[in-house]
Formats: C-alpha cells, structure tokens, sequence
C-alpha cells in the first residue's frame, strides 16, 4: 500500500492544523474510497484468476510461473486490505476497526508491498538470466528449487521490515479532528525516526528495486535488439518482439504507479522535519499523497496484465486450463483417445 498507510502517522488523514482545507478533504473523502474499491475488485479478480489457473494445473510450473504466482499471491493479499481504508475515508478518517485490526492490516500490506516489488526484480533478475546469459542457466529441477527458496527469502524479508509497522501502529485520539485514527506511534517525534522511515521506505522500497530492474531490463533489451538485427537480415523479421513489448511495459508501468507516490513521501518528509513549512507544503503534501497513493494501488491490478496477460507462457496455461475442467474438451480429448487405440488395434 501507499507509504503513507505504512509508514508515516499521518496516512489518510490531514494534519491538525490550521491549514487544513475541509472542502478538499471532504471531496477527497467521496471519491477516492470509490476508486479504491474499484481497484480491489479488479486486484481480486485478475489476482485470483491467475492463481487458480497455475494452482489447479497438473503440469508443474516453471520458474517464470513460480515467480508470476508468488507475485499474484502478494498483489492479492495486498489488495485485501484496501476495503479498510475505504471505509477509513468514508468515515473521515476515523479508524473503526480496533487497534489489533489497525496493526494487523498495516503490517500486512506493508509486508506485501516490500514482496511485491522484490518479486518484480526477482522476475527481471530471472528473464536477465536466461536471456543474458544462457550458457550459465542450471538444470530445471535446480532453477525450481532455486526458485522456490528465492520467493521464500522474499517473503520472509516483507515480513522483517513490517515489524516496526506492527510494532508502533496504534489507534491514537486527534482532539483537534475529534476522530481515533490507525497512526505510526514514534517513541520520539524526531528526525531521527523520520529519517530511518524513509530510508526503508523509498531506499529499499523503491530506489534500489528500481536500479535492479532498469540494470536487468537494459541489458536484456540491449540482447533482444541483437537478435532482431540479425535475424531482419536473415528473414526480414523478429520473433522477440511481443517479449521486447513486455519489457518495454515494465520499467514505465512501475515508475507511473509508484515515483508519484514517493516523490510525495519525500515532500512530506522534508515537511515534517522542518526543509519545507507553510500552509502550502502541508496541503500539497498532504493531498498529494492521498491521490498519489491510489496510482501505487492500481500496480497490483496492472500486475497480472502485465507479467501474466501480456505472456505466451499465460496463454498457453490458459488454454490448458481450459481444456482441463471444460466437459466438451474433455470429451473431444477422451474420444481422440479412443480412435488412436482403436486403430492401433485394428493396425495389429
């Protein structure tokens, strides 16, 4: 979720101060609970198709499929936290759901917005791999397992840097807004701890992602456009194509839905240790993060389309999946069957 739910005192909520703007907050309070909720649907269902048709497959998935269903998994357990903070918003900000319900759900989506971003790198990391450096890939058996521990590792590192957020989350009484909000409690208000936030939040939650995947995502591109200069002199064609488009949706699809977001947390970080002051830098920051937040939502709808839709591998899990639970194809497979024994029989 948006850093401002996970790591800042001040998710979806306005400052107490005097420079608060009620017809802004109430216009925001309106609208973005109803794009929240739509995004969540969205999220749950593509999310929820992706996983059913790698988990219920027969055949054994792959490594690009293992990452892709990891990645589902997160999106989908981040996008289930989203109806609270609708319900947050519509209620002005007042958390209703408890204390345990304001850590729980915080911690959660934090810990999912950590592993959906690694597992991003570890798709890119994957694709760079083969691609890069196809002499050097191992055999299937260890790059699933390989695989496997990868995504656990990145797992259990969300889980790690959600700690402080299940730790100092807690519903804190504003007089001055005459509402209970789910907060980031700081032993201190310094800068200290402001500081540390935001090293965590944009330093391993999006700087550092970020490098990784351009870094991978250079390099396979620069592979893939040496393919297709040899081979438009050979045939006059490239066969990589649709991978190059996929690639190509990557990197700008993660920079729209999440740079916004942080350039905001930044804003707000620079306001609340004293770079940035007045009415202003409270408001645009503020506000900003609110709007920002709902383009780093709509990552874990974009997601499945972007790893999975966009891919041959989906398509063709797809088509046998369908096959697979669909009667009509299961008979034209069992009658198929038939004719080949019947003249193998008639042959002998």
């Amino acid at each position: 979720m948006a850093s401002q739910p996970l790591n800042q005192s001040q998710f979806f909520q306005p400052n107490a101060t005097s420079c608060e703007d009620a017809q802004a907050w109430g216009l925001l309070s309106k609208v973005l609970p109803t794009l929240i909720l739509t995004i969540c649907c969205f999220g749950l269902l593509g999310n929820t198709f992706v996983l059913s048709v790698f988990l219920l497959s027969r055949r054994r998935l792959s490594v690009p499929e293992i990452y892709l269903a990891h990645l589902a998994a997160s999106d989908l357990v981040f996008v289930l936290g989203l109806p609270f903070w609708a319900e947050n918003i519509w209620n002005q900000f007042n958390w209703p759901f408890g204390a345990v319900l304001c850590r729980l759900v915080n911690g959660v989506i934090k810990a999912n917005l950590f592993i959906s971003i690694y597992l991003v790198v570890a798709i890119s990391w994957d694709r760079y791999r083969v691609l890069v450096h196809p002499m050097a890939t191992w055999r299937q058996r260890r790059q699933r397992l390989q695989a496997q521990v990868t995504c656990v590792l990145i797992w259990a590192m969300g889980g790690l840097l959600s700690i402080p957020t299940f730790l100092l989350r807690g519903v804190d009484t504003m007089p001055g807004l005459n509402i209970s909000a789910c907060v980031l409690q700081f032993p201190q208000e310094t800068w200290a701890w402001h500081t540390a936030r935001m090293v965590e939040l944009s330093v391993l939650g999006f700087l550092l992602p970020l490098a990784a995947i351009t870094f991978f995502n250079h390099h396979i591109l620069a592979v893939l456009r040496r393919r297709a200069d040899v081979r438009s002199m050979r045939c006059g064609g490239s066969s990589d194509s649709k991978t190059t488009a996929l690639i190509l949706t990557l990197v700008p699809t993660f920079l729209v839905c999440w740079a916004p977001y942080h350039f905001f947390a930044f804003l707000d970080f620079l306001f609340r240790v004293g770079a940035l002051q007045g009415c202003f830098w409270d408001q645009f920051s503020d506000l900003g993060m609110q709007f920002a937040s709902f383009f780093a939502f709509i990552n874990s709808c974009l997601n499945p389309v972007i790893y999975v839709f966009m891919g041959q591998l989906f398509r063709t899990r797809v088509r046998e999946f369908y096959k697979q639970y669909t009667p009509g194809s299961r008979d034209a497979a069992s009658l198929s069957a038939r004719k080949e024994i019947l003249q193998l029989f008639w042959r002998n």
